[in-house]
């Protein structure tokens, strides 16, 4: 079983930044790529970026990219998403998950490849 907890979330103005953290249980951690996803009201949950088990690579949805940076560190069993540039339309509750095959080649940017999700964490950004 693992259990996943998210942190971080809160109100933010506009500009400014964030930084989630998922904090994760289990011996295997280190062996699964892990996800960030979000889900704004009225809309589908959507894929926001993903980091490979070596953390060697890195996937963003074009949405975030280049506002947004995924990182782990697996000594800890923590995945992170710092957030800078905040905009209105960044306002969801954000959810890690686990891949649900360890050490694949490709690091899964949809939610089907996922099979552990933290509860989330809820972001607000303020115009």
């Amino acid at each position: 079983q693992v259990q996943l907890v998210e942190s971080g979330g809160g109100l933010v103005q506009a500009g400014g930044s964030l930084r989630l953290s998922c904090a994760a249980s289990g011996r295997t951690f280190t062996n699964y790529d892990m996800g960030w996803f979000r889900q704004a009201p009225g809309k589908e949950r959507e894929f926001v970026a993903a980091i490979s088990w070596s953390g060697g690579r890195t996937y963003y949805a074009d949405s975030v990219k280049g506002r947004f940076t995924i990182s782990r560190d697996n000594a800890k069993n923590t995945v992170y998403l710092q957030m800078n540039s905040l905009k209105p339309e960044d306002t969801a509750v954000y959810y890690c998950a686990k891949e649900a095959i360890p050490f694949t080649r490709v690091v899964p940017t949809t939610q089907g490849g996922y099979d552990y999700w933290g509860q989330g964490t809820q972001v607000t950004v303020s115009s």
